[in-house]
């Protein structure tokens, strides 16, 4: 038997800049994973999974990654992913430096 599908966001690193960056529902790309869309169903999931890798000349690396409700939207449900949406971690900068707790 086949596990439910959890809910998942389309994620993949910008091809310029190498942040890491989240699909919205407007189809633009986000930094921010609480302005990400939120996929609770499979074949949607899949379908923009597909869409985000037909962009090779924005994003590199698409992959879907698992999310939970968190008070501010989506937070990663996995350690991976709270180490990327955190930003680089050899010094503050970028998404580091914007944040009051780091």
């Amino acid at each position: 038997m086949s596990r439910p599908f959890s809910p998942k966001v389309v994620t993949a690193n910008d091809l310029l800049q190498g942040d890491v960056i989240y699909l919205a529902a407007d189809d633009s790309w986000v930094r921010d994973l609480a302005l990400a869309e939120v996929l609770t169903d499979e074949a949607d999931a899949d379908l923009r999974l597909l869409l985000a890798q037909s962009r090779p000349d924005r994003v590199v690396g698409a992959y879907l990654a698992e999310v939970r409700p968190g008070p501010n939207g989506p937070e990663p449900a996995h350690f991976r992913e709270a180490f990327r949406s955190r930003g680089p971690s050899n010094y503050a900068h970028g998404k580091q430096e914007a944040r009051a707790d780091v």
